[in-house]
């Protein structure tokens, strides 16, 4: 809590004396697939969303805290950060370079097919990991 929390806690404690500081919650240390699932294709956001009954029919070997693929929608290259889009539909995801496990920086531009994880960004938010650009089919 930083000072100014504190003295908005101690002014409502003094309108409620039975107020207690709260604590601090932890996360789910365990992600069912369906919570899996609901992340990736952005809770709240339906109109992207596949039709959950084909999608069981077409990817029944992905597993979604496997890889996934996409292509690169946006890469800012001074930032180093960009966004990724899946390639089974739902929200655009965040991606750091710094989660560029193979490949090279320079190789993400839009369109780049990409293969990545499902991760969590420092602030707790859904962001790839693992990234690694495929070498060109032949």
């Amino acid at each position: 809590m930083n000072a100014r929390q504190k003295r908005l806690f101690e002014e409502a404690r003094k309108r409620n004396p039975n107020l207690k500081i709260p604590t601090e919650i932890k996360p789910a240390t365990e992600w069912t697939e369906d919570d899996l699932a609901l992340i990736k294709q952005g809770v709240g956001d339906k109109s992207t969303r596949p039709n959950q009954s084909s999608e069981s029919g077409e990817s029944g070997g992905e597993s979604p805290t496997g890889e996934q693929t996409g292509s690169v929608v946006t890469y800012f290259e001074a930032k180093g950060f960009g966004f990724l889009r899946p390639d089974d539909g739902g929200r655009d995801i965040f991606f750091h370079v710094s989660r560029l496990a193979e490949g090279l920086a320079t190789d993400l531009r839009p369109g780049t097919k990409v293969v990545y994880e499902l991760g969590m960004d420092r602030t707790g938010k859904m962001a790839a990991s693992s990234i690694r650009i495929p070498p060109p089919a032949q």
